[in-house]
């Protein structure tokens, strides 16, 4: 009979961090741009040139690839939050490391990707980055209450 109450006890404890992580997700991760809506801006209203695009290219190859990195980087960080919970079941020592990782890792994502969208505007002509830069302001904006 104990052993089941354990289990109960382990399941509704993992649920509970894993809302607790959700929670601490989506509170503490600033808005980023979609990047969905900036592509779809740079690559279809804005009519970039052959060159432009040319330029664009390895500039959003790179980013691929680093924002990949950074995003494993995040749920490894995630993952050891999740323990460090499980194994403390309070805000100790390894808890409050481990949100100090996951800050970090949330950090280095939004100012690579930061980084990014300047290195995209500056391909663009002025008429092109205001639009551009509309849309990256309502990309940061969306769904802030």
């Amino acid at each position: 009979m104990k052993s089941w109450r354990w289990t109960v006890g382990i399941a509704v404890i993992a649920f509970l961090a894993g809302m607790a992580g959700v929670f601490v997700g989506r509170a503490l991760i600033p808005a980023r741009p979609h990047p969905y809506e900036l592509h779809e801006v740079l690559h279809q209203q804005l009519k970039l040139e052959t060159d432009q695009a040319a330029r664009l290219e390895p500039l959003e190859q790179q980013f691929a690839v680093r924002r990949r990195a950074l995003e494993l980087d995040l749920r490894a960080a995630n993952a050891r939050l999740a323990d460090a919970i499980q194994d403390e079941h309070d805000n100790g020592p390894r808890v409050a490391a481990a949100v100090d990782a996951s800050h970090a890792a949330m950090g280095e994502l939004q100012k690579m990707t930061l980084t990014h969208i300047f290195a995209m505007r500056e391909i663009l002509r002025p008429d092109q980055a205001d639009k551009f830069d509309r849309a990256v302001m309502k990309a940061l904006t969306a769904d802030v209450r």
